[in-house]
């Protein structure tokens, strides 16, 4: 089933409907690229945290009302996105363009696209065609992978989507950019499981470095407003990420998880020695990725303001 629908996807989707619409979002992209970096891994990560609760529809857009608590304020979502704002001024722009035609769905996925490209990643042609769908729930969000997984809650999370443990491996790699708060990984750094020390997989030096940007106030919990960079180049898209990894400097369980079998550790390495490698997986990764129980046809909607279903 899936695999009819993904095909109705295609690359240049609106070239006859709205041929500008691509070069809109970039412009919006790169504008809000120039205003704030962060913009960047914000709009990978909404593409991304999307896919993985009812597919790639752009439900994550919508926004809660009294009578319905939306994805954008389940747990995994809840203070840690960004790019909202570009998202909902391309889609104003392509609303006087073409009215009606280009989903919010698409222009997450072609966004997200611009987003690596911006950052010096390697540029994919995108499949659009997708529809926007009309539901959208916080307690469905726990799909998503959380930062605490092991390796095989990793792989069973991807597996649930039609993604092998290689495509994680490989989309774990968004990780080079952007930002994290400090609780989603202060609990390897602070009486790991009840240790009274460090998570001994964690480098000495980087949870030394960690603990000071992120220190315990006297109730024993940190700032949930404080933020670390994910890398020492959060604005370069590059495989220093791996690198990391295998010294022992992943940020999160997750992140140092892909070293805990022969196989992920073989793909990390990989990865760490070329670039050019990760750069090409990542982006076949992200297009399959972006595939996910995508709505085409006359499923679903386009969205007249991204976060609001139609009336």
């Amino acid at each position: 089933m899936w695999s009819q629908v993904e095909a109705r996807l295609r690359v240049d989707f609106y070239s006859n409907t709205c041929p500008n619409a691509e070069s809109i979002i970039w412009e919006e992209v790169k504008g809000a690229f120039l205003r704030d970096h962060g913009i960047a891994p914000g709009l990978v990560r909404i593409h991304f945290h999307d896919c993985f609760v009812r597919g790639c529809d752009g439900s994550i857009l919508i926004k809660t009302t009294p009578g319905n608590k939306a994805e954008e304020d389940g747990p995994p979502n809840t203070g840690v996105l960004r790019g909202f704002e570009v998202i909902d001024s391309a889609k104003a722009r392509l609303e006087q363009e073409c009215r009606g035609v280009v989903s919010c769905a698409d222009i997450l996925a072609y966004a997200a696209r611009d987003s690596v490209v911006i950052t010096a990643g390697l540029g994919w042609d995108v499949p659009a065609g997708r529809r926007d769908g009309r539901i959208s729930r916080a307690e469905e969000t726990n799909d998503i992978p959380d930062p605490f997984f092991n390796l095989d809650k990793l792989t069973q999370s991807f597996a649930k989507k039609n993604l092998s443990q290689e495509d994680m491996i490989a989309l774990s790699g968004a990780h080079t950019i952007g930002r994290a708060h400090c609780a989603s990984f202060s609990d390897r750094l602070y009486d790991f499981n009840s240790t009274n020390g460090p998570d001994p997989s964690i480098h000495t030096l980087y949870a030394y470095m960690l603990r000071l940007q992120c220190p315990r106030n006297p109730q024993g919990t940190v700032d949930p407003d404080r933020v670390v960079q994910m890398d020492l180049t959060p604005t370069t898209f590059e495989n220093s990420y791996y690198a990391n990894v295998l010294h022992n400097g992943g940020l999160f369980t997750s992140d140092q998880a892909l070293t805990t079998s022969p196989e992920s550790l073989a793909e990390v390495q990989e990865y760490a020695v070329s670039n050019s490698k990760w750069l090409h997986d990542f982006a076949e990764s992200m297009i399959k990725m972006s595939k996910i129980q995508v709505l085409t046809g006359s499923a679903g909607e386009i969205r007249v303001n991204c976060r609001v279903i139609n009336s």
